[in-house]
């Protein structure tokens, strides 16, 4: 909804406005093209009157009379090539929005650069839009994508670390905290635990919480924000949960559809990118091997078998694949079915009576025909992952690999010690 409001240049979009929506370019850095990828595919975007979408980075062409919606995070390099942009006069308006907040020092350094461009009367917008967090379903959201190296338990924990990086790390997380607290319109009520780096997040983001209420008419919390948050007396729970408390959780690998995909294919921000094995045939002697094909697709929330099965056994989802290519297929019969007899020869009465029963019964399949395909894309898009994840653990021997590590949790007896197994080479 944040979103799809920036991009509507920070007017709540109108449910039944049938007009053109305003064309415009969409510029950002990876950060915001890391947070909207996720959340809004291409033809969503075009709907909204994205008719172009770049990085800030690379090298754009002028488009003078159309508005422009940038969306990136306040950084130096950012903002320099912002104010270039100004000076070269690129587009019609400008809509800045930046991922979070902006300081009063960069924001002077804009200024500046528009009043030496002549182009103050094009800057329409400037927003913070708190929205430096990743969305990846519903109900699950990540920090950062881009540098990620920077805050990972191994930064945190690192034995060469500085104070300032362990500042900076910190300052990151609860950054994005308060990002997403401010999108959700609600103040936390925050739990952790004493005297670990969960507590210094948890103080950190406290006193900018409450840096924030003091100004009561300039709150983010008050007001038109997404839901007047303050005044609900549901406040949602914030438990920080130090990594070194539960160690054992990221060693061990579930035997789940979305598990064994985020383990073992190359899975990022629910897109999931395969190699597709070059086939069977040979390739003539002396010939280069063919190049295999990169194929990529999106695991998302309108996945209908994603949404059903991720949280399956392995096993199982092998199986569903295999049912639902039946039922497709018991459909397309049908329809093939339904097309022979459309072509009745001869003019015998049994036959007038099927047709006007199987009219009625090829409209309706006709209307489906869109869901089915789209039943098609699905299927085939999860044979292929399927297949890929089945390859590794067939190669891996992943199956032996999750019996022992359960027998290891539950401390039922092995058939041979732990170290024999580790130093086995099969």
């Amino acid at each position: 909804v944040a979103l799809k409001r920036m991009l509507n240049f920070n007017v709540p979009p109108v449910k039944n406005s049938t007009g053109e929506p305003v064309w415009k370019v969409l510029i950002y850095d990876r950060f915001g093209q890391d947070i909207i990828s996720p959340l809004l595919s291409v033809k969503e975007l075009r709907d909204m009157g994205i008719t172009l979408h770049l990085l800030l980075h690379s090298d754009r062409d002028a488009i003078p009379d159309v508005p422009a919606v940038y969306f990136v995070m306040p950084t130096e390099e950012n903002i320099d090539r912002m104010c270039q942009d100004l000076r070269n006069q690129l587009y019609e308006s400008y809509y800045l929005n930046f991922i979070s907040a902006i300081s009063r020092s960069k924001l002077e350094d804009i200024a500046n650069a528009a009043i030496g461009a002549n182009a103050v009367t094009q800057v329409a917008k400037v927003f913070d839009q708190y929205l430096n967090f990743i969305t990846l379903e519903d109900d699950m959201f990540v920090l950062c994508n881009q540098n990620k190296e920077l805050v990972s338990y191994r930064a945190i924990n690192r034995p060469d670390i500085t104070d300032t990086e362990m500042e900076t790390i910190m300052d990151t997380i609860v950054d994005s905290l308060f990002c997403f607290f401010v999108t959700l319109g609600a103040i936390p009520i925050i739990r952790c635990s004493r005297g670990t780096a969960a507590e210094m997040v948890a103080v950190k983001l406290d006193k900018k919480l409450r840096e924030n209420l003091r100004d009561a008419r300039n709150s983010l919390f008050t007001g038109d924000a997404l839901g007047a948050g303050q005044f609900s007396f549901q406040r949602p729970l914030l438990v920080l949960v130090d990594r070194n408390i539960d160690l054992a959780t990221p060693l061990h690998h579930t035997w789940t559809y979305q598990a064994l995909v985020h383990d073992v294919l190359d899975f990022h921000l629910n897109r999931v990118n395969l190699e597709e094995s070059a086939g069977t045939e040979s390739t003539p002697a002396g010939a280069r091997p063919k190049k295999k094909n990169k194929k990529s697709y999106d695991l998302t929330t309108s996945d209908k078998f994603w949404q059903k099965h991720k949280g399956s056994p392995f096993p199982e989802v092998a199986e569903s694949v295999q049912q639902e290519l039946e039922s497709y297929r018991a459909q397309e019969d049908e329809v093939k079915r339904l097309k022979s007899i459309m072509g009745i020869e001869g003019e015998d009465e049994g036959a007038i009576s099927m047709l006007s029963d199987n009219t009625a019964k090829l409209t309706s399949a006709v209307s489906s025909l869109p869901e089915l395909l789209e039943k098609k894309r699905l299927i085939d898009l999860h044979t292929n992952v399927a297949t890929a994840v089945l390859e590794h653990i067939k190669s891996r021997k992943l199956d032996v690999y999750f019996e022992y590590e359960e027998k290891i949790m539950s401390k039922s007896t092995l058939d041979k010690s732990l170290l024999d197994m580790i130093s086995d080479p099969d």
